[in-house]
């Protein structure tokens, strides 16, 4: 799959969603998340941590994040906060 980076302004109104990563490839920083409102799966792309204070995720990390669409498919940026779920 391309990944192509795309550059796009934050909406002001955009509302943070939190997530669980299913799958998470530290060595390209590829991976997918999964919404917790309506399971919908969104794409990790090169960079997608960048600003934030993660380095790398894990399998099964829930996370809190925004999200961008491009080319048809949602994607996270803006990774905030953690939840260990405890």
């Amino acid at each position: 799959m391309g990944w192509r980076r795309t550059n796009l302004p934050m909406m002001e109104d955009e509302a943070a969603v939190q997530g669980v990563v299913k799958i998470y490839d530290p060595n390209t920083g590829a991976g997918i998340v999964v919404l917790d409102d309506d399971r919908s799966e969104v794409y990790l792309r090169p960079g997608s941590l960048k600003g934030s204070i993660f380095r790398l995720l894990r399998q099964g990390q829930r996370i809190i994040f925004q999200t961008e669409e491009s080319d048809g498919h949602r994607f996270v940026h803006t990774v905030t906060v953690g939840s260990d779920g405890r």
